[in-house]
């Protein structure tokens, strides 16, 4: 498939192609303004570019401020139009309606202007302003030749990484010297491990000047899950602090309130979001003794993982396992699933002759087994897990977190179940102290502290990875008043968020 397709992405449930997410008309007027190309000013020398014009969202505004500025000014739109406004999209059809649009204000375009071309891979000239929606693809969704190339062209490109993080960093090197770059995209870059490179650059070379964070507006013209913002960056030198706001409807962009933020230096802004992480006195979960895990991975949950185990299998090979669905509603209900471990104590695998129930019950599924990724590296160990199990981990008492939940509750397993792999888990210290944790973990305090580090789910909800609960931090438990420790857990034990904020907040605000 030719690189230039506008179906090399693929199309999304709603029957649109993976990258198509058409701005608001408001949106745009703000951000416009935001860049200062504004219908006041003299627009007859000032360069623009939109790498990813749609049916011309931007393009449209852009020709219309242009035009109310050469009334202002005495000189010809159109010429200046085509000098200095330049566009790219991949869709043909895409780029046909745009110039419909353009046309009807009575612009006649050049064949330079408004391009068909995959933006990555063309040529641009350096510009005053950057500003558009450029395209929402998710690594899965991207083509390996694709793949190929950004890994080759763009240091940004970092993990399993959206296809906008590259346009991010060739629209930032397109700028002149006191350029403005402004884009309304997934704010997932701003936390999470794939955007690591792209805020390196970013934090070292140019000047973050504004964030808006549009989780819970409806920034785009039909309804996705996009979680977005706006940001503002400028060519000028690394500052101290930038700009930051939060809008819950688009029609207050320009009521908006706004607090200055310090501007991280490097590739982790999770300060920039929460000033928790700042405090000299405040620790880590690792650091305070625990151990922070994921459960056990199979590569054939359908095989390993099922109530019927207890009659397919010897019992000393099964252990109950617990996974998200167990963790909803905020009340822990075991469905009665078990999990099947093939490894003895030492890591190895246990050698089937000697349990001949579960013999039959794997070779009876050993074509499926011996398909996986897992099995096909060492053939004869072809009903191996893609994680070894530690039975070990079964009889300690650990913190259960699920990947996506939206339980306010954090539920302390005493040692009965074993984590599946969508699980995450804490271990160490006492019984006390984890139950401690647990609260903490429950409490407002330390739920900004996730918002800060990992984007919300729908509904709202935190996930709970371990690259996250890795950064938050949180007071040392061992300096926690017994008093305050049993106030606590009997907050914990009852479920009464209120009461534990009310508790903590003399250790988290000073």
């Amino acid at each position: 498939m030719s690189s230039n397709s506008p179906s090399m992405y693929g199309v999304r449930s709603n029957g649109g192609r993976h990258g198509d997410v058409f701005t608001s008309p408001v949106v745009v007027d703000f951000m416009l303004d935001r860049v200062n190309y504004t219908a006041e000013r003299n627009l007859s020398d000032v360069r623009i570019l939109e790498p990813s014009c749609g049916d011309g969202a931007f393009l449209v505004e852009i020709a219309r401020r242009l035009q109310l500025s050469a009334l202002r000014y005495h000189f010809d739109a159109n010429e200046a139009f085509n000098r200095n406004v330049r566009a790219f999209d991949i869709d043909g059809e895409k780029i046909a309606r745009c110039q419909e649009h353009i046309a009807e204000l009575g612009i006649v375009l050049s064949e330079q202007c408004v391009q068909m071309a995959d933006f990555l891979k063309a040529e641009i000239e350096k510009v005053d302003i950057v500003v558009g929606n450029p395209p929402y693809i998710r690594y899965e969704n991207i083509p390996r030749e694709m793949v190929d190339f950004c890994r080759y062209t763009f240091s940004s490109f970092h993990y399993r990484c959206d296809l906008y993080v590259p346009f991010f960093q060739k629209t930032l090197a397109s700028l002149r010297p006191g350029g403005l770059h402004c884009f309304i995209c997934s704010n997932r870059w701003l936390k999470n491990e794939y955007g690591k490179k792209l805020r390196q650059i970013i934090a070292h070379r140019y000047a973050l000047e504004m964030i808006v964070n549009l989780e819970q507006a409806d920034a785009f013209q039909e309804e996705v899950s996009a979680y977005p913002a706006i940001t503002v960056i400028s060519t000028d030198k690394p500052d101290s602090s930038f700009e930051y706001a939060e809008c819950d409807r688009v029609d207050g962009l320009r009521e908006l309130s706004y607090s200055l933020r310090k501007m991280p230096k490097g590739d982790d802004w999770s300060s920039a979001f929460s000033t928790d992480f700042d405090n000299p006195s405040f620790l880590t979960i690792e650091q305070q003794g625990f151990k922070i895990g994921i459960g056990a991975a199979t590569g054939a949950d359908a095989i390993f993982v099922s109530s019927h185990l207890p009659q397919m299998v010897e019992p000393e090979l099964i252990m109950p396992g617990v996974n998200a669905r167990d963790l909803r509603g905020n009340r822990f209900q075991w469905q009665g699933e078990y999990l099947l471990n093939p490894y003895n104590s030492d890591g190895t695998l246990v050698d089937l002759a000697a349990y001949p129930r579960a013999s039959a019950y794997l070779e009876n599924h050993r074509e499926r087994l011996s398909a996986r990724h897992v099995a096909k590296k060492s053939p004869s160990r072809w009903y191996k897990t893609i994680d070894r199990i530690s039975p070990e981990l079964l009889s300690q008492p650990k913190i259960l977190l699920p990947d996506m939940s939206g339980n306010t509750f954090v539920f302390v397993d005493e040692g009965k179940f074993y984590p599946l792999h969508n699980i995450y888990y804490i271990t160490g210290r006492s019984d006390v102290h984890l139950r401690l944790l647990a609260t903490f973990l429950m409490s407002d305090y330390i739920r900004n502290q996730l918002a800060a580090v990992t984007n919300t789910m729908n509904g709202g909800f935190p996930r709970w990875q371990s690259q996250h609960l890795r950064k938050l931090r949180l007071p040392d438990l061992n300096t926690i008043p017994a008093k305050d420790v049993k106030t606590l857990l009997s907050h914990y034990e009852q479920g009464e968020i209120a009461s534990i904020n009310s508790t903590l907040k003399k250790y988290f605000v000073s």
